[in-house]
C-alpha cells in the first residue's frame, strides 16, 4: 500500500467517525431544542408596525417623487448588470480571478479569496451593493417621524447585516478551507459548540464568548482583597483593605449596576478600577447586588432605594464613623443614585458629600442606538413576560444588548464557534459580559415606563416614596462620565440629564472609546483619552464638545484629583473588621456567585 493510499484511507476513517458524531450530535440538538420555553412573541423582534410604516413611507416617496426612486432603483439594477457581465466576461476568457475590485474594504472579507476567488469576489460585491442599495432607500424616507426613522433603519441594518454571505457556510471560505482541511473535524466541532449552547440556555440559543471554564471569581478575576461587612436581602457591602498607611477621610462607595455584575470594575490586577482607587488611599466600599429569582417579583425602584442605596450609605457611615460619603453610580445605578440624591435634598439628608455617575442617563428624551427597544411593542412583551416569570430573565437583556453590536456579538462568534469549530476565547471581559444577572419584575417594569418611556425624572418628576423628585434637585458636587461611541448610554444624551441636575460643582468628561471600555481605562495602558469643556455645561452637547480640550490618556486621575479634593484629609487607614463590625465573608462575596433559583 502506497503513502498516498494510507493517507487517503485514514482520512476517509475521520470522515465517516466524524459523520458518526454528527448523527449523536443531532439527536442531542433535538433534545435541547425540545426543552425550549416558551416566551412572549414580541420579545423576538419588532412589531409588524415598523415594517407598515416603512413600506407606507416608501411607496409616499414613489407618489410624490417618482423619479428619485425611478433613479435610485436604476443606478442599483446598473451596478448589478455592470457587475454580472465583468464576472462572465472574465470567465470566457479562461481565467480564474476576479475582475477588479475599488470597493471600500470591510474586515468581514478579509479572507484573500474575497477579492481574487470570481465566484466569492462575485457574491462579496453583490452583497455589498445590496446592502448600499437598501441603506440607501431607508435614508431617502423623508416622511418618517425621527423615532420610527431610527427603529427602521436600525431594523434594516440588522437584516442586512443578517444576510451577509459570511454568515453562511456554503459561502464562507474560511469555514470551508478550515473543513476540508480538517476532514470535517471543524464542522463536527461546531456542531458541538451549537448543541452546548442551546443545551445551556434551556432550548435558546445564545452564543458563548469567552471560556466558561478560564476564570473563576474570586480567584483569577475579582480578587482586589477585601470582606463583605454587611448583607441584607438586597445587597452584599464589600470593604476593601488599604494599601496605603493613610487614606483621606471621607469614605468612597460605588453602586454598580444590578444589570451585571459588579466585578467588571476588578477584573485583573492591571486594569482594575477597584484596586486604583484602593491604591489610591481610599476607603472604599462596594455594592454587590443580589441575582434576584422569582421572589423578587415585587421588588421596585423604591426597594433598591431604601434596602440598597441609603441602608449601604448608612452602614458605610456607622463603620467609619463619619458623617459624609462620597458616592458613585455606573449605568442604572447612576440613574437610581441622582433618584436618591434628589430625594435626600428634599429630606435635608446631607449624606452625600459629592457624586460620580458613569455613563449614566437621566434623561431618557433622545436615549441613543438603545431606544429601538423602548418602545411599546417590546415594553408590552416585557410586562407580560415579567408578569408571568417574576424576572426579566438575563437572558433577553444579553440578547438585547448584543443586538446593539450584533458583528461583534453575534455573527462574527457564531461563525468561529459554529463553523470553525473553535473554542471561545479566555477573555475576562467578555466572560464578565456572559455572567448577567436578572432584573425584578416590578422594577423593570417601573424604570422602563416610568424613567425611559415616559422620562419622567426630566420632565414632570418620578415618583419616590410616594413624592415625585425631579432632576434639578440633584444638588451635589458631582462629575460625569461619558463615553463617546457607548451603544448603551450615549454621551449626548448623558450630557443632557447632567446638564439639568441642579448641582453648581459640575465636571463632565468624555472618554474615548464605549460603555466598557471607555471606563475601564487605566492610566496604565495609555490607551483612550478624553474631553474636557472647562466652560462648563451650557448650550448643546455639539456646542460642547466643538469648544472641548482633548487629554491624551485615562480619565482615572483627573477624577482622582477632583476626588480627593473633596474627601478631607488624610487619617490612619482603615481595615475591615477594625471598627467591630463583624466580617461577613472574604471579597467578593457570596451574592456574585449565587445562582438564583427558578
Amino acid at each position: 500500500m502506497t503513502t498516498e493510499t494510507a493517507d487517503a484511507e485514514a482520512r476517509l476513517e475521520r470522515l465517516n467517525a466524524n459523520l458518526g458524531r454528527v448523527e449523536e450530535l443531532s439527536r442531542r440538538l433535538a433534545a435541547a431544542l425540545s426543552q425550549r420555553k416558551q416566551s412572549d412573541p414580541a420579545l423576538l423582534g419588532p412589531s409588524q408596525d415598523v415594517y407598515m410604516k416603512a413600506a407606507a413611507a416608501y411607496v409616499a416617496e414613489m407618489m410624490q417623487n417618482p423619479s428619485k426612486i425611478i433613479e435610485s432603483q436604476v443606478n442599483y439594477w446598473g451596478k448589478s448588470l455592470k457587475h454580472y457581465v465583468e464576472a462572465q466576461q472574465t470567465l470566457l476568457k479562461g481565467e480564474m480571478k476576479a475582475p477588479a475590485d475599488s470597493g471600500p474594504k470591510d474586515r468581514r472579507f478579509a479572507n484573500p479569496l474575497w477579492d481574487s476567488h470570481p465566484f466569492f469576489n462575485y457574491l462579496k460585491q453583490q452583497y455589498l451593493m445590496n446592502a448600499e442599495a437598501v441603506t440607501g432607500a431607508v435614508a431617502g424616507l423623508e416622511t418618517l417621524e425621527p423615532g420610527d426613522r431610527r427603529r427602521v433603519e436600525y431594523f434594516s441594518r440588522q437584516i442586512v447585516d443578517l444576510f451577509s454571505p459570511t454568515n453562511f457556510l456554503g459561502t464562507n471560505p474560511d469555514a470551508l478551507e478550515k473543513a476540508v482541511a480538517t476532514d470535517g473535524e471543524s464542522l463536527v466541532r461546531g456542531l458541538e459548540n451549537l448543541v452546548r449552547d442551546i443545551e445551556a440556555n434551556s432550548g435558546d440559543l445564545l452564543v458563548t464568548l469567552a471560556d466558561r471554564e478560564a476564570f473563576r471569581v474570586g480567584e483569577n478575576i475579582a480578587t482586589t482583597p477585601g470582606s463583605v461587612v454587611f448583607r441584607n436581602r438586597m445587597l452584599e457591602l464589600i470593604q476593601y483593605s488599604p494599601t496605603t498607611e493613610k487614606v483621606f477621610q471621607t469614605p468612597l462607595i460605588i453602586f454598580p449596576p444590578w444589570i451585571n455584575k459588579f466585578y467588571i470594575l476588578d477584573l485583573k490586577p492591571v486594569n482594575s478600577l477597584i484596586k486604583w482607587i484602593v491604591d489610591q488611599g481610599f476607603t472604599l466600599f462596594v455594592v454587590s447586588w443580589v441575582n434576584p429569582d422569582p421572589s423578587y417579583r415585587d421588588v421596585g425602584m423604591d426597594d433598591y432605594i431604601r434596602d440598597g442605596y441609603l441602608a449601604a450609605m448608612d452602614e458605610v457611615k456607622r463603620i467609619t464613623g463619619e458623617k459624609q460619603v462620597n458616592a458613585v453610580g455606573y449605568c442604572i445605578a447612576g440613574t437610581t443614585l441622582s433618584l436618591t440624591l434628589a430625594h435626600m435634598q428634599k429630606t435635608g439628608d446631607k449624606t452625600v458629600k459629592s457624586a460620580t455617575f458613569f455613563t449614566t442617563l437621566t434623561d431618557f428624551s433622545d436615549p441613543g442606538e438603545v431606544g429601538v427597544f423602548l418602545t411599546d411593542d417590546f415594553v408590552d412583551g416585557i410586562e407580560r413576560q415579567v408578569a408571568q416569570d417574576g424576572v426579566l430573565d438575563k437572558f433577553f437583556m444579553s440578547k438585547t444588548f448584543s443586538f446593539l453590536r450584533s458583528n461583534d456579538l453575534i455573527y462574527q462568534p457564531a461563525i468561529k464557534s459554529y463553523m470553525m469549530g473553535e473554542a471561545p476565547p479566555a477573555f475576562d471581559l467578555l466572560f464578565w459580559n456572559g455572567d448577567g444577572t436578572n432584573l425584578p419584575a416590578k422594577m423593570a417594569v417601573e424604570y422602563l415606563r416610568g424613567l425611559c418611556q415616559r422620562d419622567e425624572f426630566a420632565r414632570g418628576g418620578f415618583p419616590v416614596f410616594g413624592e415625585r423628585v425631579r432632576l434639578s434637585e440633584v444638588k451635589v458636587p458631582l462629575c460625569a462620565i461619558a463615553c463617546e461611541t457607548d451603544h448603551i448610554a450615549a454621551w449626548k444624551g448623558s450630557y443632557n440629564g447632567i446638564r439639568q441636575m441642579g448641582s453648581k460643582d459640575k465636571l463632565f468628561i468624555v472618554s474615548e472609546s464605549g460603555h466598557i471600555a471607555g471606563i475601564v481605562n487605566p492610566p496604565s495602558k495609555g490607551k483612550y483619552g478624553h474631553y474636557v469643556n472647562e466652560g462648563g455645561l451650557e448650550g448643546s452637547p455639539e456646542d460642547w464638545m466643538a469648544s472641548a480640550g482633548y487629554t491624551p490618556g485615562s480619565w482615572w486621575p483627573r477624577w482622582g484629583d477632583w476626588l480627593a479634593g473633596r474627601s478631607g484629609r488624610k487619617i490612619a487607614a482603615r481595615k475591615p473588621g477594625d471598627s467591630g463590625q463583624p466580617m461577613l465573608a472574604p471579597a467578593p462575596g457570596t451574592y456574585v456567585v449565587a445562582i438564583p433559583t427558578d
